[in-house]
């Protein structure tokens, strides 16, 4: 098969790709970067253009058996869905695999989730063969924590007590990759999510354990994160995330008993763990 996956060099696209490399799929990647798609899996190809252009749009969708649709989180995110699925409308793609948010129907208020329920609409519209897939949040977002956690002993997502149902991007690779190369999928969407579910005090406690030392969760004061977050981040973006962990700390975002079952289904296999993560991670990191 011949697949194209948009936004193939970050967390979750690499993970994408590595699955379906893994399946034999001829794969190519989308970026604005030539810098970043020289870093890619050998015998993967690249293009390079912009989802905000006419000419990428009607240009990069053509001969597709698949298209894997990421949009990066930014202001210009649902523009670039929807100019993405008139493009593959207009190609005739055979099937496309769009990554989108876990209950983003309930906060549409929220920038990362609302965008995504017009490309969500478009999708269903569009008449091409499609599975939608709606992550929790990701594992490796703890990545950025390195830092505070090895030099100050503090875990500071503010992701609340109420609990997140986290998930590891190489689940989220590997469903991508059988939605995009297996028959049996269209229509469907499904929640990928971890098997348990979290707060910030036992993620922290999580990663005490894996790293042998003590993490101390920051707590929930949104003020006080963004405030730093500032410091590193562009300032929509974190008035985005502060209200989407505002809505962690008082909803939570947690999966149901059915939501593991159908991921199991899914994959094979259950749900890789957040445990299992924070151990890997810590022995990298050592």
């Amino acid at each position: 098969m011949n697949i194209l996956v948009l936004g193939g060099t970050g967390t979750v696209g690499s993970a994408v790709v590595a699955a379906l490399v893994d399946r034999g799929a001829s794969v190519t990647v989308l970026s604005r970067s030539p810098e970043r798609t020289a870093q890619l899996p050998t015998g993967v190809g690249a293009v390079h253009g912009d989802l905000q252009s006419p000419d990428t749009i009607r240009s990069i969708f053509k001969g597709r058996d698949a298209v894997f649709l990421l949009n990066t989180v930014s202001p210009t995110e649902a523009q670039e869905g929807l100019m993405s699925v008139i493009g593959i409308t207009e190609a005739k793609v055979g099937r496309v695999v769009y990554l989108s948010v876990q209950q983003v129907d309930q906060a549409p208020h929220l920038p990362h989730f609302g965008m995504k329920l017009p490309v969500e609409a478009a999708i269903r519209k569009s008449g091409i063969p499609y599975t939608i897939l709606r992550p929790n949040s990701f594992f490796q977002n703890d990545l950025w924590q390195k830092d505070a956690m090895l030099q100050y002993g503090v875990y500071a997502q503010p992701i609340g007590d109420v609990g997140l149902s986290r998930v590891d991007v190489r689940d989220i690779g590997e469903a991508a990759a059988i939605a995009l190369t297996e028959d049996g999928h269209d229509g469907e969407t499904y929640n990928l999510v971890g098997p348990d579910v979290h707060t910030g005090e036992s993620t922290a406690a999580v990663w005490s354990q894996a790293l042998g030392r003590k993490v101390a969760y920051a707590g929930n004061d949104l003020d006080a994160w963004e405030a730093q977050a500032l410091q590193y981040l562009p300032a929509a973006l974190v008035f985005d995330f502060r209200h989407m962990y505002d809505f962690f700390q008082r909803n939570g975002l947690q999966a149901t008993d059915d939501d593991v079952a159908r991921l199991t289904r899914l994959l094979g296999h259950g749900p890789r763990s957040f445990e299992e993560f924070a151990r890997e991670t810590a022995a990298s990191w050592s």
